[in-house]
């Protein structure tokens, strides 16, 4: 078994093509581009319009391949879950959208396995911490409100639920 080759990539959601960075990364070891291209698109699809991480692994010598994707950015989750185009500039006089706590929640499951907390309830907290530098309100409110909270409680049927 030969010495495996990492690629590291970002790529628009479902949207990857043969041409760079693709091509002119994948070419010279001799494998399939397209059939990693469709791999990666169909991977990626539900994260249209975003950037994403992804991870090829080839064996040049058998040219058999591997690929991973990683989670957009959380402020990318919420750009996407709120349709806008992206996050204030002026995050403390203009406000560019507002998230349910369910919505929140969601963004948080999808970035699970790459935040740092340990609970639901703290990685929610993360999500609204990207969510005040993003001049985005949460359940009409500044997001360090709900922060403050989740901390005493209001929400926890919520996060119950959603262990489940």
């Amino acid at each position: 078994m030969g010495e495996k080759k990492a690629v590291d990539l970002l790529v628009s959601g479902g949207q990857a093509t043969a041409g760079p960075p693709l091509g002119p990364a994948l070419g010279p070891l001799g494998v399939n581009v397209l059939a990693i291209v469709n791999k990666i698109n169909e991977l990626t699809k539900d994260y249209a319009g975003m950037k994403v991480p992804v991870k090829v692994t080839v064996d040049p010598e058998t040219k058999e391949f591997e690929v991973s994707i990683g989670t957009p950015t959380t402020s990318a989750l919420i750009v996407r879950e709120l349709k806008i185009e992206k996050g204030s500039g002026t995050p403390n006089t203009e406000k560019v959208g507002n998230l349910t706590m369910e919505q929140a929640v969601h963004i948080c499951k999808l970035k699970r396995p790459e935040l740092l907390a340990r609970t639901l309830k703290a990685a929610t907290k993360e999500v609204l911490g990207s969510c005040v530098s993003m001049g985005v309100t949460v359940e009409d409110r500044d997001p360090r409100e709900v922060q403050r909270e989740i901390n005493e409680g209001k929400y926890d049927e919520l996060f119950n639920k959603s262990q489940e």
